[in-house]
């Protein structure tokens, strides 16, 4: 008989694993379900849609055709409701069993609002949430449409938001809990080019804010948010970007190991039930770069954790049950911001550690590196993008250097000082 692979979700994750187990496994019955009414698109794009900078057609990655010809079943529109561990079974909402060999959950996550903080009228009409394409659609036209704008939510996808507003001519207020942008990641002077940035294109960062509650007009609409200092600020329109909550639901009456951070996995991404695996957004990892639990959330890494994991359940089948040589998920990632004139990118886990040395070299360019034990795990580059390859180079090798940052945060750093600086072994 061919082996049956289910996998739930359709984004880069789960359309990655299909098609690396039908590269594998040419017979193999191959099943994606996404409760999505769309095939897979590019999620990194459709900021640029929503910006007014590109058509709808370039979003797209996968046509249903495109599945049709590698024999993949895709259901669209179809929503899982519980998983049968012990029959190897998924359950729709429609009531149809999809029986399965290998199972794979790439379901990442939806939204956080802040209705689940009690702020009220926290789902007003006007007040948008960002990840989907469909989210993005909505965006585009409430912006288009919009007199004045409020951004809540000082993270990766918030300033998404910001630049919609800016590329759209939105007057927008940015309101912020801490005293700079992503306050884990960066300082305030690294940050403040940011700021910068968004003031140019008209949206004004506030800080030590965020939102106490919204107000809305008779019919419903938001037209103001008053933070939790007293202050108001009005807008017709709110972008709300405060995270994910993890789409695990259908996993609550089964064994699969969860938290608060997703899909609980081993560096192969099994999870501690037989025969399921998880892999993107909502994989809480073992990072063996780290030595520890982790996440990581970027598009190039959940579509790597796809390909690992379906190469591994591919594996398990061939072996007889769980193969004696998984390969392992290791990988440093990357996330890049391209909407102002000059590049952004963080890499690793740039918000965590015990160490940290950040230097400005220009009025828009700057850098920062964060330590933990010594190594180097994540770091931010704002103007130039250059030395990114060295830092990643010098993650995975997991290299003690912390000791060397006057040569680690040079212009261009000197790989052969920093082996020089290393110590030798007696």
């Amino acid at each position: 008989m061919s082996a049956s692979h289910v996998i739930i979700g359709d984004g880069i994750a789960g359309s990655s694993a299909a098609e690396t187990i039908r590269e594998e496994d040419p017979d193999a019955d191959i099943t994606v379900i996404t409760d999505e009414g769309e095939a897979l698109y590019n999620r990194i794009l459709i900021k640029e849609f929503a910006k007014g900078k590109l058509p709808e057609a370039p979003i797209s990655i996968h046509e249903p055709e495109w599945y049709e010809e590698r024999d993949i079943d895709l259901q669209l529109n179809t929503y899982v409701t519980t998983i049968d561990t012990e029959a190897n079974e998924v359950h729709t909402h429609e009531g149809t069993v999809y029986d399965y060999d290998k199972l794979l959950v790439a379901t990442g996550g939806t939204p956080a609002s802040l209705a689940s903080f009690g702020i009220e009228n926290a789902d007003a009409d006007g007040i948008d949430h960002f990840w989907t394409f469909q989210d993005a659609r909505s965006i585009k036209e409430n912006v288009e449409n919009a007199d004045k704008g409020i951004i809540v939510g000082a993270g990766l996808l918030g300033i998404d938001l910001a630049a919609i507003c800016g590329a759209q001519d939105l007057e927008a207020n940015y309101l912020m809990r801490g005293e700079c942008w992503w306050r884990y990641a960066l300082d305030a002077e690294g940050a403040e080019i940011l700021h910068e940035a968004m003031r140019e294109r008209g949206v004004t960062p506030v800080f030590e804010s965020g939102v106490d509650r919204f107000e809305t007009d008779e019919t419903g609409q938001v037209e103001a948010a008053v933070d939790p200092n007293g202050e108001r600020y009005e807008g017709d329109w709110a972008g709300v970007a405060i995270g994910l909550s993890f789409n695990t639901e259908f996993l609550q009456d089964t064994p699969v190991e969860t938290n608060d951070n997703g899909i609980v996995t081993d560096e192969y991404l099994r999870t501690n039930v037989d025969d399921i695996y998880a892999a993107g957004d909502i994989t809480w990892f073992y990072d063996t770069i780290l030595d520890d639990m982790g996440e990581n959330g970027s598009w190039g890494s959940a579509k790597e954790q796809g390909s690992v994991a379906a190469q591994n359940m591919v594996d398990d089948l061939r072996d007889g049950g769980t193969t004696d040589d998984p390969e392992e998920f290791r990988w440093v990632s990357s996330y890049s911001i391209t909407h102002f004139d000059f590049p952004f990118l963080s890499f690793g886990h740039p918000t965590i550690g015990d160490d940290e040395v950040s230097r400005k070299y220009s009025d828009t360019e700057w850098r920062r590196l964060a330590f933990k034990d010594g190594k180097i795990v994540g770091g931010v580059l704002i103007g130039d993008l250059s030395q990114q390859s060295k830092y990643k180079k010098l993650i995975r090798e997991e290299r003690e250097v912390a000791q060397h940052k006057d040569l680690l945060m040079e212009e261009d750093v000197d790989m052969d000082k920093l082996e020089e600086a290393a110590p030798k072994p007696e």
